[in-house]
């Protein structure tokens, strides 16, 4: 739900929870990492696991078809460089945002078996290595991939920067693999009205019944509302007398919030380049721009740009990066289709500008391509992977 993001503070009809920002600067995005930060405690209080909240209750890196053409397309990249003399002793693949560990345990078993069959000893030189933001995804995943123990490491990183973290890695890493991370990553708004761009500044609130039915459940007056939240988002259920009380608290409160949003031309924004993602200049996007319809919002995409350019690092100079998401491939399509912010269970979700991760792929040095996921109808997914450029 949107209304207009207005300068004065209105407080009749609503608390307001923070003054007009970017989107990428939102409270909305505390919100998000307080859910990844505190996976198990939501799960404790909503049941399903966040996979099961997904359209047809499952994740499509799961799909037992794709994880199948994944492992005989690495294999065959391993079995060329073999050939060639050129393969690494070590065979490292990273996997980030690994949720229940599910995939990576299919993925193991698979290469394993195939390996085996095939009798090249590729599995022994394995190094696979699962990266979330998450510990209690972690932990997770150590019991889904227990046959695989001696191949795997488990590493808490940030999925906008994980060069940081595997720095160690740098140009050593054969395969990467995300799934469902790069829509749910800080992200800016913008829009182009009449030719002309604008930002999307947002004012997260709650509409004042849902304040003073939710105060009433957790004892928080409406005036302290803001307060709490802050220490909510600060330390947690625990900052609740009783956590349970907390839990509840914290999860009312995100289904009810809303963002208010206002128009600001980039012309009037004196920071308009630093707000655009690294790569891009406002110049450039303008080109980026000239054919693309005259009024419609889109997504700049800002943490998945960081996260892509970020991984890229990563790659050996045969490696590639396979990202499986909700992309946006042509400009038309934000028009046509709902782009978010959405809410998916206490996280946030947003189709993902694949025009934009094309653009700075290609001033990376490589060409991003884009293939329908055609192993489940219907399915909104499309796998980007990436191919260095000679």
């Amino acid at each position: 739900r949107r209304r207009e993001c207005t300068a004065p503070s209105r407080t009749a009809d609503g608390v307001l929870l923070e003054d007009c920002r970017t989107f990428c600067s939102s409270i909305a995005w505390d919100f998000n990492r307080l859910y990844w930060r505190r996976l198990a405690d939501w799960e404790q209080a909503a049941g399903p696991g966040c996979e099961q909240a997904l359209p047809g209750d499952a994740s499509d890196a799961n799909h037992p078809a794709a994880v199948a053409d994944s492992v005989a397309d690495f294999w065959t990249l391993l079995r060329d460089l073999d050939t060639r003399n050129q393969l690494p002793p070590e065979i490292f693949v990273v996997e980030i945002g690994v949720g229940m560990g599910t995939r990576a345990a299919m993925w193991l078993d698979g290469f394993r078996k195939l390996d085996e069959s095939r009798g090249t000893n590729y599995y022994p030189r394995l190094r696979f290595l699962l990266g979330d933001s998450s510990e209690a995804s972690l932990e997770r995943s150590k019991r889904a991939v227990e046959q695989h123990a001696d191949r795997c490491s488990f590493i808490v990183l940030d999925a906008l920067d994980p060069i940081s973290t595997l720095s160690f890695l740098r140009h050593k890493v054969l395969h990467v693999h995300l799934t469902n991370v790069y829509g749910n990553l800080p992200d800016e708004l913008a829009a182009r009205r009449d030719g002309r761009l604008y930002l999307v500044q947002v004012r997260a609130y709650l509409p004042m019944a849902d304040a003073v039915r939710i105060g009433a459940a957790a004892g928080v007056p409406v005036s302290e509302m803001g307060r709490t939240i802050g220490r909510l988002l600060e330390g947690g259920p625990e900052s609740f007398a009783d956590r349970l009380v907390g839990i509840a608290f914290w999860r009312e409160v995100w289904e009810a919030m809303r963002l208010e949003e206002r128009l600001v031309s980039f012309e009037e924004l004196p920071e308009a380049e630093a707000l655009l993602p690294a790569g891009l200049s406002l110049g450039h996007l303008e080109d980026l721009l000239r054919d693309a319809p005259s009024n419609f919002r889109f997504h700049l995409s800002s943490g998945a740009l960081e996260s892509f350019r970020n991984t890229l690092a990563l790659l050996h100079p045969r490696g590639y990066l396979q990202v499986q998401d909700v992309f946006a491939t042509d400009l038309n399509e934000s028009r046509l289709r709902f782009q978010g912010p959405g809410k998916l269970e206490g996280s946030i979700v947003n189709r993902v500008n694949g025009v934009l991760l094309r653009e700075v792929g290609e001033r990376s040095g490589y060409d991003v391509h884009f293939a329908s996921f055609h192993y489940r109808k219907d399915s909104p997914t499309s796998v980007l992977y990436t191919t260095q450029r000679e």
